[in-house]
């Protein structure tokens, strides 16, 4: 996610709010994504345009419905992660619009709210998996709701395949349209190409902090570029592998950034200052990487200690990769079925989709009551409440506190501007002509929750309109309210085991991954490698090869570097288990920080964690410093390996404190060896 910036006036006049009103007044920042303005204003309004000439509104309105949930999950990113991001959730829309249309008709209230109850448990739990995931469960349950209390004269299926329709329409646009300013030629690969250029950019300015106390915030934006662009080369494609010279070509361009990373976290670890020489060859390979070109000459080295040297020869790989242009492995591992399974049913799962089902069911039970007691007057479309609902408990948008907030402002504000502008635009032209511009104006409202709810409920507000329902403003703000009522009131009910789940749960996967990364560079050092071979000299301060690091003969030995040998399958392995521990890391951190601008009585179920992760953090990056100088010199020193057990001692102490149920730290880590 883009830099949080507090805008607030309170933080300019001295004032410090609380954290939950604190991250209710920020807003991400960042330029406008004119390519995601453009689709938005092509994706619903053109549906609109071609359905109610055709008098076919209410399938115009139901595409349109499809567009906008796409629109909201359109990110920056590649064409090819697009595809899940979008795709996905509008498969489970569907699902949802096609099993609550025919349950809105065949099932009387309290059977249908059994099963919406089902399904948000289903849903939230599901949503504890990851980003893509929630997207499909927040669909699934808005879709089911529009779908049981919408009336409109199409039957569940149509519903579903206009739904989809919409969706895909979107997607389309995604997929075709170039981004604005791309000029490498092949458009289909702009995004990736961002992505993997801001990653030697985010290299160079690790580089230029290193020694410097902003190096630990460089070290998390290099995470972050890294994850980005694992996602962006990672999507689903028709072949196992990459089919075209161009994505090739990115795949080496990745794959050459992660030495580069390694040698760079060492560096900034070991506190040295790092080469103002080696960081500006790491911008020419980003610009390389943007303009599809070579990166030309490269500065000379600076061989002074182990990272540098490290830092030197992944430069001079990066190079000749940049030169072949051959497919690199993105070092990605693979969900299985089971760890899916397992994320689903463990505590973050359970306590997620218990308080999604209770505030689904309960929204729904609600909007019925009144639909049934005619409040508002004739409350035909009961859908508001249980939608608003599944929005509000969503963890991904923010706090509790903050979610409710910005709902409610949002709303407010959305339902008096359609108001007014109902009052002032001509019927239909000016509702499809709002639609379109809410569209547009959805990509930068995301930055916010409450700019987001209010363009949103100017856009649904101007849908329901054209599909035959009169002002239904006011009536809508009184529903918001009383979701953010329900929600609120669930969000703070005790639940079965320990709170705090989703924290915990991150925690625990963290110091898995942290665990397995440690046990595998500690294999390492004891002089074990992937082929039974045992380690020989190391480098000399130059670099020269002595035996080489693999028994069995030959002049030099098997270059580590180069694929081919069995300490190549080592580091690809490794560089497999530093992503993974440095990903989940930051995906606990996420959590960890969203935890703690909670309400106090929330936010105190997540205390001490914060402690926990930096621990964590420091491991990993020892971790990755005591690798680079095992590639350096073939064995660590007893600095080395007591400052692991300082920080595994350090750990243990702090997951005690913080209440954490693991037996051992991290994850069944493997038992510090005096010497390796």
């Amino acid at each position: 996610m883009p830099a949080l910036a507090d805008r607030s006036p309170v933080s300019r006049l001295g004032f410090t709010p609380p954290p939950w009103l604190a991250h209710a007044l920020r807003a991400q920042r960042g330029p406008v994504p004119w390519s995601a303005v453009v689709r938005g204003a092509l994706a619903a309004g053109p549906l609109l345009l071609v359905a109610v000439p055709a008098q076919q509104v209410s399938a115009g309105v139901v595409a349109a419905l499809g567009a906008m949930l796409a629109g909201i999950n359109d990110r920056p990113g590649s064409r090819r992660a697009a595809v899940r991001r979008l795709g996905a959730p509008a498969l489970a829309g569907a699902a949802g619009l096609f099993v609550g249309s025919y349950a809105g008709q065949h099932m009387g209230a309290v059977a249908l709210t059994v099963l919406l109850t089902g399904l948000g448990l289903v849903a939230g739990a599901v949503s504890a998996v990851g980003p893509v995931a929630s997207g499909a469960g927040t669909q699934l349950l808005v879709a089911s709701a529009i779908g049981a209390g919408m009336p409109l004269p199409e039957p569940g299926w149509q519903r579903a395949l206009f739904f989809l329709g919409g969706a895909g329409w979107l997607l389309l646009l995604r997929l075709a349209l170039p981004t604005p300013g791309a000029t490498a030629g092949d458009y289909r690969f702009d995004g990736e190409r961002a992505a993997v250029g801001a990653v030697y950019d985010a290299i160079a300015d690790l580089l230029d902090a290193s020694g410097a106390p902003e190096a630990p915030r460089r070290r998390v934006a290099l995470t972050a570029a890294l994850d980005h662009a694992q996602d962006a080369l990672a999507g689903p494609r028709l072949r196992r592998y990459a089919s075209s010279a161009a994505e090739r070509r990115l795949h080496a361009q990745y794959a050459a950034a992660l030495p580069l990373a390694e040698a760079a976290t060492a560096l900034a670890w070991s506190g040295d200052a790092g080469s103002a020489r080696a960081s500006a060859g790491l911008r020419r390979l980003a610009d390389a990487v943007r303009n599809n070109t070579h990166p030309g000459p490269l500065p000379a080295p600076t061989r002074t200690a182990p990272a540098l040297r490290a830092l030197d020869d992944a430069l001079l790989h990066a190079a000749e990769a940049f030169d072949r242009a051959e497919g690199g492995d993105l070092h990605t591992r693979t969900r299985t079925f089971a760890s899916t399974v397992r994320t689903v049913l463990g505590s973050a799962g359970r306590e997620y989709g218990i308080r999604v089902a209770l505030c689904f069911g309960a929204g729904a039970a609600v909007a019925q009551a009144l639909d049934q007691a005619h409040w508002y007057g004739h409350h035909a479309h009961w859908y508001w409440l249980p939608a608003t609902a599944v929005f509000l408990v969503k963890p991904d948008l923010g706090p509790l506190a903050s979610r409710v907030l910005c709902r409610a402002a949002g709303t407010v504000l959305g339902a008096v501007a359609f108001a007014g502008l109902a009052a002032l635009l001509p019927r239909p032209e000016g509702l499809v002509a709002l639609v379109a511009v809410s569209g547009a104006l959805l990509p930068v409202a995301t930055r916010h929750f409450a700019a987001q709810t209010a363009v949103v409920t100017v856009l649904v507000l101007a849908l329901v309109m054209l599909g035959g329902e009169p002002q239904a403003s006011w009536s809508r703000l009184g529903e918001t309210l009383l979701a953010c009522a329900i929600v609120l009131l669930v969000g703070h009910l005790p639940m079965p085991g320990q709170r705090g789940g989703t924290v915990r749960a991150r925690l625990r996967h963290a110091e898995r991954a942290a665990g397995a990364y440690l046990a595998h560079v500690l294999d390492e050092g004891r002089g074990v490698d992937a082929d039974g071979g045992r380690r020989g000299e190391g480098r000399g301060e130059h670099g020269a090869s002595g035996e080489g690091r693999h028994g069995g003969g030959g002049e030099a030995g098997v270059d580590e570097r180069r694929p081919g040998g069995g300490a190549a399958d080592v580091r690809a392995g490794r560089w497999v288990l530093r992503r993974e521990a440095y990903r989940t890391l930051a995906e606990a951190r996420t959590a960890i920080d969203l935890a703690a601008a909670e309400l106090p009585a929330l936010a105190r179920h997540a205390e001490g964690t914060d402690e926990v992760a930096a621990t964590l953090e420091r491991l990993v990056d020892t971790t990755t410093a005591c690798a680079v100088h095992l590639d350096d010199t073939g064995w660590l020193t007893p600095w080395h390996t007591g400052r692991i057990a300082e920080l595994l001692d350090e750990l243990a102490e702090r997951r005690d404190r913080a209440g954490l149920d693991a037996h051992r730290a991290p994850g069944a880590a493997p038992e510090i060896p005096s010497a390796v």
